[in-house]
């Protein structure tokens, strides 16, 4: 094994374990959440204390602006730098976060990206900014039937990505991702999944979403407003960001978006479900997220002591 994960639904104590968890391996951490790439967001995303950081270091947080797009691709990319350099201070790298799409990244590559120039990219980019998402979601019935639903289902973001490789290449995303050559070697990762039953995972996420609210969502969102930045660039567009701008605005009451947030995360964390269920790498452990915390350290430090030891014989 090359490194560990430690993956599962949103607000199910990813981070409350991982920390500990690094310790006791000599472990550093590399977030695979695709919002915490964003500065800027930190309340909304629920982005790990500084102060923790200084006890464990982290890698992939605070990368882009929020008007930055942030691929999968770009992802395992950073991500093989981040390894090596763990690596080289003798340390495991420990990968922690509930976006499946970075983790298979790394455990099956995406395609080599073609050269496309930047000039010409900007063009696109700036079009597909000015279309509203059931146009994107026509378009990609269009030129990338195969992934349409997929696209639609990730938001502007991943609509905006499947439009823009056609266009430029001449190639849908789905012929580059049959056709083209990885890029970079697969990375060899045993899987830790938080599983919590329903019930309770909706009432974490409740109380995750309530204590955003509360935490300083709403001056976060009125500050990135204020700088420039709208609920339509790629960052902006997680869930909690587009409600709160709309609070900001007066458009919508605290409690409706509150209730909202809460709708949408429980239908994003049904969605990681699904995939976890469906796309994880074996082998691959599942830890009950309900049991103490100590309880949790321990089966996933055996598990992985276990696991080195049979390596090494």
């Amino acid at each position: 094994m090359r490194a560990i994960a430690i993956v599962g639904p949103t607000a199910s104590g990813k981070t409350r374990l991982s920390v500990p968890v690094a310790r006791e391996l000599g472990a550093e951490i590399i977030s695979m959440d695709s919002r915490q790439v964003y500065r800027g967001m930190d309340v909304g995303t629920a982005k790990i204390a500084v102060e923790l950081r200084k006890s464990v270091p982290h890698y992939g947080l605070d990368l882009v602006r929020p008007d930055e797009s942030y691929s999968a691709g770009r992802f395992a990319r950073d991500a093989r730098c981040w390894v090596a350099e763990i690596r080289v201070h003798g340390k495991l790298p420990l990968l922690v976060g509930g976006t499946g799409f970075f983790l298979k990244a790394l455990t099956h590559p995406v395609f080599r990206e073609p050269d496309m120039e930047l000039s010409r990219r900007g063009r696109v980019r700036r079009w597909l900014g000015g279309l509203d998402r059931p146009e994107l979601a026509r378009w990609a019935s269009v030129l990338d039937p195969e992934r349409a639903t997929l696209a639609a289902e990730g938001g502007r973001q991943r609509l905006a990505r499947t439009l823009e490789v056609p266009l430029l290449t001449g190639r849908s995303l789905s012929w580059w991702h049959r056709q083209a050559i990885p890029d970079g070697e697969a990375l060899d990762v045993g899987v830790v999944v938080l599983s919590l039953p329903r019930d309770d995972l909706g009432r974490r996420i409740d109380a995750r979403v309530d204590e955003m609210f509360r935490g300083g969502l709403l001056e976060e969102v009125r500050c990135l407003l204020d700088a420039g930045f709208s609920e339509e660039d790629p960052g902006m567009t997680g869930t909690g960001y587009r409600e709160a701008a709309r609070v900001v605005r007066g458009e919508l009451q605290l409690v409706e978006a509150v209730e909202l947030v809460r709708r949408a995360t429980r239908r994003y964390a049904r969605r990681q479900l699904t995939w976890f269920r469906h796309q994880l790498p074996e082998p691959y452990l599942t830890v009950d997220g309900t049991t103490p915390i100590k309880e949790q350290i321990r089966r996933v430090v055996g598990w992985w002591k276990g696991i080195e030891a049979g390596v090494q014989g």
